[in-house]
């Protein structure tokens, strides 16, 4: 049998205000090209099908109409919840889907069983089982106690995994004897790498789950959470698929893929990289730099390329970010757009009460003279200095106005 793994969908979301649906409908119109090409006869999604707990009606229906080109194929389907994903929202339809043999298992069930799915040959015999196991909140795994420990809240969660795991192991011992039993999950297992778009799990980074605790009884364990694809280091073949488009600026290097199993030959899943439809680009430097490499960009991608971009000087200077914000409000080259800015200065401004000795006080000084003082620290010449000072009264005259305002009304 061969089956694809793939997980951390985060249908909905959003990167830095810029929409990524377009994105989305590339990857499916592609993973249905590839599960047609390489005959995949069973898709898995480990959890984070969304990237809010409440998607919006545009995502829900991304969903769906990504679910019924999936169908087509006559590719059987399991989905599991993961820690962004509403227990309930995944499961409402979950008896129509089933009819569509689309299995959802949104949230921990009460009897362990529900989460184990036979997978038939064509002769109607149990050829494997899958043990669909979600993202597991906090309250499937431990009940809490008055007075425990934060150490021992967070062994009791990396326990309540462990037995979790091994429970669903034995009911597959006990109903599907002599099958092959793969399983899924969508937790954070020690010693990964992360990016900036993940959210930590459980109680924090503490709670990571020593993978060789898993056992060595599932002949695969597809994952979930992690967006970097990478291989876990435990007992039996375990892998994260990652998300299969970049979701933050840190993942613009990441190469992005699905895992295939073929059966007949193993539980090594083979990497099948998926096409970069749109690049994410970080480029810093100095202002002079910066103009030079937004100049030379070319475009070579589906959809247009999102920058963030990084002014990186050495001292803090009001022309240089003047000149910035002029850069980035007047950037217009077609198929690029710059979607997050920042500034980075090597010798930092001192604060106002840094800039005077410990025997001065800020109260006794006027705004003014602290204003003079923080200038004096850096090199403008005479003209710019009185520039800036024009302003600076100008500013310091209207809040002192609409103070006075405020005080005879």
């Amino acid at each position: 049998m061969k089956i694809l793994h793939t997980a951390d969908w985060h249908i909905g979301k959003k990167l830095h205000k810029h929409e990524l649906a377009p994105d989305f409908d590339l990857f499916i119109d592609w993973l249905c090209q590839t599960i047609s090409a390489r005959e995949v006869e069973l898709l898995l999604i480990s959890g984070d099908v969304f990237d809010l707990a409440n998607p919006s009606s545009e995502a829900r229906k991304q969903y769906y109409r990504a679910l019924m080109k999936l169908r087509k194929l006559d590719c059987k389907i399991i989905l599991t919840g993961g820690n962004h994903d509403s227990p309930a929202m995944l499961n409402a339809p979950r008896e129509i889907l089933k009819e569509l043999d689309m299995h959802v298992v949104g949230g921990l069930p009460e009897d362990l069983a529900d989460t184990l799915i036979p997978i038939q040959n064509e002769s109607g015999q149990n050829e494997m089982v899958i043990a669909a196991i979600p993202f597991l909140r906090d309250a499937d795994l431990r009940s809490a106690a008055e007075g425990e420990t934060y150490a021992e809240r967070v062994e009791a969660v990396q326990k309540g995994i462990e037995n979790t795991f091994h429970q669903v192991a034995d009911l597959c011992k006990t109903h599907y004897p002599n099958v092959p039993a793969l399983a899924m999950g969508h937790l954070f297992a020690a010693g990964m790498s992360t990016s900036e778009s993940e959210r930590d799990i459980q109680i924090g980074n503490l709670a990571a789950f020593e993978a060789t605790h898993f056992g060595d009884y599932f002949r695969y364990i597809a994952l979930g959470h992690i967006h970097k694809p990478q291989q876990v280091k435990a007992l039996v073949p375990t892998f994260y698929s990652g998300s299969p488009i970049p979701l933050s600026f840190s993942e613009y290097a990441d190469k992005k893929r699905v895992l295939i199993l073929d059966t007949e030959k193993g539980y090594e899943p083979e990497s099948i990289a998926i096409p970069s439809f749109r690049q994410l680009l970080k480029i810093s430097g100095n202002l002079e730099a910066l103009q030079f490499k937004l100049s030379e960009l070319e475009n070579s991608r589906a959809l247009d390329t999102l920058i963030e971009l990084i002014l990186k000087e050495e001292s803090y200077d009001a022309n240089k970010i003047l000149g910035f914000d002029q850069l980035v409000t007047e950037f217009q080259k077609p198929g690029f757009e710059i979607v997050k800015h920042r500034t980075d200065f090597t010798h930092k401004i001192q604060g106002a009460s840094a800039l005077y000795n410990q025997h001065t006080q800020l109260q006794d000084l006027k705004p003014k003279e602290v204003f003079e003082e923080l200038i004096s620290r850096h090199e403008y010449d005479t003209e710019t200095q009185k520039e800036i000072l024009a302003a600076f009264d100008e500013l310091l005259e209207e809040v002192q106005s609409d103070d006075k305002t405020a005080a005879d009304a």
